[in-house]
């Protein structure tokens, strides 16, 4: 899936744009899960800052 949604994004204003993935661990099991967002290449910094 994730191949589709990057090859999309190649046309247009995609190139504008850019997939962030984001590891964060679970406080109650210790585990871990992905938080995944298409962010605007100027919020990208600002995106990991916040979540």
């Amino acid at each position: 899936m994730a191949k589709k949604v990057v090859a999309s994004l190649q046309k247009g204003g995609g190139k504008e744009h850019s997939k962030v993935i984001r590891m964060v661990k679970s406080e109650k099991t210790g585990s871990y899960s992905f938080k995944e967002e298409i962010v605007h290449n100027d919020k990208v910094k600002e995106w990991f800052d916040k979540n």
